[in-house]
């Protein structure tokens, strides 16, 4: 079970994040690489929405191979190449960690570009599952 980490001595979260997340002891660790809109298929559709959408697919894909789910998320990093496709982005992740009982801590980060020009989003995240 993950325990969020949210002290009362800063400020609370600006949305559906925790400040920090502490995994259960001794759990396993799943790191992924970043996850581009990029389909089973290597296509990769056009904007934000549905770059996130394939981006948290495939990262369902990769915790189900390692016998994990959305739960065991206890970091998500992601980038965005403009600074108005954050909301668009969030709303994606919200969606995505609805049935999350502990939110994940969280970070965005605005980045000029990736390795193909038709990249608009990159998700990457750390999990930790039970021993």
């Amino acid at each position: 079970m993950n325990t969020p980490l949210t002290p009362s001595s800063i400020a609370a979260p600006f949305g559906a994040y925790s400040h920090g997340v502490m995994g259960p002891s001794g759990g396993r660790v799943i790191v992924t690489s970043g996850q581009l809109g990029l389909a089973p298929d290597g296509t990769c559709a056009a904007g934000v929405k549905a770059q996130a959408e394939q981006c948290f697919a495939n990262i369902d894909a990769i915790l189900a191979e390692a016998r994990a789910g959305r739960d065991a998320v206890i970091r998500i990093s992601a980038f965005v190449t403009r600074r108005e496709d954050f909301p668009i982005y969030m709303a994606v992740r919200d969606a995505w960690l609805a049935e999350v009982a502990v939110k994940p801590a969280s970070t965005l980060i605005i980045v000029t570009g990736f390795t193909r020009a038709e990249f608009e989003v990159e998700v990457e995240v750390t999990a930790v599952t039970q021993g």
